[in-house]
């Protein structure tokens, strides 16, 4: 008996469905959207703009990893609706998200095959990065889908690695590079640079009392780069983008207990509020640290807002994902 899906579909248009008439697709967790994704879609799309075919990425919610091994804390580099945008944005034209349920988990990699490549989406043409695994226990090969794919008359096509300064590029290593607080390599390999996003809640107000009042983010449920202070540019809710100094980690002068993200917005004065603001990070200025007083501290913070002013004004033109109206619907199959 056939096996049925749910889940959300992402697209810039209304009333995309499940392509029955055959599509192009990747599949894979797409976390962060970096160089070595990129890749996949763009040889996807050149394999199935001359059959006239949509191009589609298929990924999962929750990760497979919170089902599998929910006890290991992990925090991911993008939110699903995120990677939707981001993956948009490289030229597909949907991304649909499958529902992550223990039973497709359980899928022999034939039956993953089968059952969603096949039935459900209907694929003429796959692509997918050399190191693609699927199935229960990712015991799922290329030889065995390049197998299948023979079988069926469905084009295969393997795409190789990225490689930046001699080693691939991928989601760990992006992980690692941002735990570190390197964030300026870490953009290096990302399609577009990091990203965090939480609302503004009450704070302290100490910024404010020492002539840099900031915006203190809550419920960021992504990767928090390593403890510091950053150069970035903060999108608020209309859309208008600002240089901002970045704050991440405890208020050591003040003796603060609670690692905080405290944004300071440059020439911006208005009440944010309760507002959803989206941060970009572009390169860490120094490590956080304890000062005699507020004195030193006022000073250095002038020393940090002088140099990130000019590194702000750099990177406010740098290509963005385009702010998408997503639409998105609910499918199953």
């Amino acid at each position: 008996m056939p096996r049925t899906f749910s889940g959300t579909v992402f697209s810039n248009h209304e009333g995309v469905a499940l392509p029955e008439n055959g599509c192009g697709i990747t599949v894979g967790n797409f976390d962060g959207v970096h160089l070595g994704h990129r890749e996949i879609v763009a040889r996807l799309i050149s394999l199935v703009q001359p059959l006239g075919l949509p191009s589609v990425a298929l990924t999962f919610d929750p990760h497979p990893a919170e089902l599998l091994h929910p006890s290991l804390a992990r925090h991911f580099l993008t939110t699903t609706q995120r990677r939707a945008e981001l993956l948009l944005s490289l030229g597909l034209d949907a991304v649909f998200v499958l529902t992550t349920t223990p039973e497709l988990l359980n899928f022999s990699a034939e039956e993953f095959y089968s059952e969603v490549l096949c039935r459900c989406f209907h694929s003429a043409a796959i692509a997918e990065g050399e190191d693609f695994h699927f199935g229960r226990n990712r015991q799922g090969t290329l030889s065995d889908l390049k197998r299948w794919a023979d079988r069926d008359s469905i084009e295969l096509t393997t795409v190789s690695p990225v490689k930046i300064s001699g080693t691939a590029v991928s989601s760990s290593r992006i992980r690692g590079l941002l735990e570190k607080g390197d964030v300026t390599d870490a953009n290096e390999l990302l399609v577009f640079p990091y990203r965090v996003e939480g609302q503004v809640e009450q704070g302290q107000r100490r910024g404010e009392e020492l002539g840099f009042p900031t915006a203190n983010l809550g419920g960021v449920c992504t990767l928090i780069p390593q403890d510091g202070v950053y150069a970035g540019v903060a999108t608020i809710a209309s859309g208008a983008r600002h240089g901002a100094a970045i704050h991440v980690g405890k208020n050591l002068t003040f003796g603060a207990a609670n690692k905080t993200i405290e944004v300071h917005l440059l020439g911006f004065s208005g009440d944010l509020y309760g507002q959803v603001l989206q941060v970009e990070f572009f390169q860490r200025i120094r490590a956080t640290e304890k000062f005699e007083g507020v004195d030193a501290l006022t000073k250095q913070l002038y020393a940090d807002v002088a140099q990130i002013e000019s590194l702000s004004q750099l990177n406010l033109e740098k290509p963005q994902a385009q702010r998408v109206s997503l639409s998105s619907a609910s499918f199953s199959g």
